[in-house]
This record gives C-alpha cells, structure tokens and sequence, in this order.
C-alpha cells in the first residue's frame, strides 16, 4: 500500500466526489459523495487501481481512458490541472456523465506523490445541451437568451393541459418580468440590457429541476412551466426565482447592475382553455406589480 494518506474527516463532507491516487494509480482515498456517485464504497476500492473495473472513464467516443491517457494521469505527468467530461461506470453497471477535474499532488519537496480528482454530475447539463440543439432544430430558441422561445413554450402549455385532463398531472405557470427594465436600457444602454435578460435567463434556467421549462416569453418577460405542483410548491419555486434574480449582477464600467423582478404564478385548473391559463398569470404578474413589484403574486 502507498504511504500518501488523506484525513478522511476534511472532505468526506463535499456534495461532489472527490478521490486521490498515489504514482501506480492506485486509489488512497474515497469520499462520501464518490460512494453515492458510483454505487462504490470506500471498502471495494481502496487499494485498488481505478481501472480495475471500477470507474473505468470512457470519453464520448467510447474510448477506455484508464487504460492509457486520462486526466489524473495527464496531472501526474505535467503537474498541471486537466478537465474532462467523460463518463464512468456505475456499480450496477450503467455509465453516468461526470464533469472531472484532475490536479497533482505534491510533497513538501515539490514531487508529485499522486493526484486529486473532483468529478460531478453532469446529466442536467447534457440533457439541456441537447434540448437546446433541438431546440435550434426546430426555430424553438430564443436567439438572445438561448432559452425556450414562445412557440415552444406555448406547445409545452398545451401538452400540460391535455396531461391535466386525462390523467390529472398537476402544473402551474409563472409569469416573471423584469422590473424597471426601461431604465436599465436608457442609463446603460442596450448592449447592457441585453446582457442583463442573458444574466436573468440563466439564473432561472440554473436554478430551475430537471423538468421544468423556463423560457423567454419576450421582451423582458419569461415564463416557466413548472409540473407537479401545488399552490405552495408554486409559490416557493417563484421566491427562489426572485430572490436568486435580485443576488444576481453584472459590472457595468466598474459599477453593479441589479435588477428585480416580479412573479405572477397560478395552478392549472381542469377547466382553464389556455387563454384563461395564461390570462390568469398575466393578472397576479399585474396585482405582484401594482403591490410594489419584487414579489411573487399565485392563486
């Protein structure tokens, strides 16, 4: 066994996998989160290389990146840090994509010893790669924000009602504009605002599960379609819109620019054509407005 040792206490704590190999690529620590990742404990793998049936990376193409040039081994050659997105295997045997990130480890001397990899999860952001290159596809992307466009987010809302209707699939919408976006405009200029509906758009989209869909309904106005919801769900999933928007900011000439947002959000009722859907969100959009704006507005 290799005499490069890592107190397990410091990182077993991190949401992301994280394990070390010494020189002969054998793995000296495990975290937590790797045993969540991979399906893999800590006692099946110590000791062990990690091409031993274990992670065995595999890039796009379907390469065996363990069998000859992979990240840890590109770190403990050139002392520098690699990243990769490749995909791993999973204990009971599926592949999972993972964003890795390799760097060297070195004694007090100065010698690399081994090498450190952090690897995370990387399905939300394949799966919105790829919508988005249907997306294009399709002429449903927005060319500014790279979001949804109105067409398809239209489509998404009529697909929801037929769900409502014949199996009772809950869904709620919410409306978000940006408040006082004029002014952003006329101080900054437009080149500025644009960048502030791409700041917006990606804080939404970022922060949003799997399967809701945020786009950009037009101007500075969004819209997400957000299924399997209640009242109260609703209202949470726009709070943490408006509160992540108003944390949000870009410097402009040294200076931050800030910009809240309102939120109109109502639940799909069984009888609502999608005129009705939408006409309802428009109105609590309007009453969070008229209250003071920055605030979230659902019934």
């Amino acid at each position: 066994m290799s005499n490069l040792v890592v107190d397990q206490s410091i990182l077993d704590c991190l949401y992301d996998g994280l394990y070390v190999l010494d020189l002969e690529r054998r793995i000296v620590f495990w975290n937590q989160a790797s045993e969540r990742l991979t399906g893999f404990s800590a006692e099946e793998v110590l000791g062990r290389s990690c091409s031993d049936n274990i992670l065995v990376h595999v890039g796009a193409r379907g390469e065996q990146l363990c069998l000859g040039s992979c990240p840890m081994s590109e770190a403990m050659a050139d002392g520098q840090v690699h990243e990769a997105e490749v995909f791993l295997h999973h204990k009971d045997g599926h592949r999972v994509p993972v964003v890795v990130r390799a760097a060297p480890l070195r004694d007090a001397g100065g010698n690399i010893v081994g090498a450190v990899e952090v690897f995370g999860d990387n399905s939300l952001h394949l799966a919105t790669r790829q919508r988005i290159q249907e997306l294009e596809k399709l002429a449903m992307l927005d060319e500014l924000t790279r979001l949804p466009n109105r067409r398809y987010l239209l489509e998404q809302i009529r697909s929801r009602l037929h769900e409502l209707r014949r199996a009772n699939w809950p869904f709620g919408l919410l409306f978000i504009d940006l408040d006082h976006f004029k002014q952003v405009n006329d101080s900054c200029g437009h080149l500025v605002g644009d960048q502030v509906l791409q700041m917006v758009g990606r804080t939404l989209e970022r922060n949003s599960r799997a399967f809701d869909v945020v786009g950009r309904w037009g101007g500075e106005e969004f819209l997400a379609v957000v299924p399997n919801v209640d009242l109260e769900r609703l209202r949470t999933v726009g709070e943490r819109y408006q509160t992540l928007v108003a944390k949000s900011e870009l410097i402009h000439q040294g200076q931050p620019v800030r910009v809240t947002i309102s939120v109109g959000g109502t639940i799909a009722r069984q009888e609502d054509s999608l005129q009705l859907l939408l006409q309802r969100a428009d109105q609590n959009l309007y009453a969070a407005k008229l209250a003071g704006r920055n605030r979230v507005n659902a019934s």
